[in-house]
């Protein structure tokens, strides 16, 4: 069983870390909808960039979605935080990999570039630290969840 920290004191601190990455893939996928109106959904030809990362229909919506989605967790916060962090985090850590393995070939359907891949696996690190840390609870739950990380049997 995963030892999570409850009621972590730095947890607001982690919250708005995650807030600023949902922040910044909301504002890439609004402003990439904006320049790539028009476009195929799927456009490998242009070169619209959006706050420092390519764009085309397609990963501007995704940004836009994982951003507003990750926005509303981190104003709903607790226990909703802590879960959907964590799998969004390993979510976009696992993407940007997969994106990586076909940045070279036809099947690059995202259009991405190389600093997509590494600004959205930092941001999904990010949002995954977030996500251990946000865990929230009573004072017995965080008493008991401290006496089983530091004295294991």
């Amino acid at each position: 069983m995963a030892h999570y920290p409850v009621n972590h004191h730095l947890r607001q601190v982690y919250r708005l870390l995650a807030g600023l990455a949902g922040l910044y893939f909301a504002l890439v996928g609004i402003i990439g909808i904006a320049k790539t109106w028009g476009d195929p959904f799927f456009y490998r030809e242009g070169g619209d960039w959006s706050l420092g990362l390519r764009v085309n229909p397609a990963s501007a919506w995704l940004y836009a979605i994982v951003g507003l989605v990750l926005l509303g967790v981190v104003l709903l916060g607790g226990n909703l935080l802590h879960r959907v962090a964590i799998v969004l985090g390993w979510g976009l850590c696992g993407v940007s990999v997969l994106v990586m393995a076909f940045i070279q070939t036809d099947a690059n359907v995202l259009h991405a570039s190389m600093i997509n891949v590494i600004v959205t696996i930092v941001l999904g690190l990010v949002t995954l630290t977030a996500g251990l840390y946000a865990k929230v609870g009573s004072r017995d739950a965080a008493d008991a969840e401290a006496a089983a990380a530091h004295n294991p049997r």
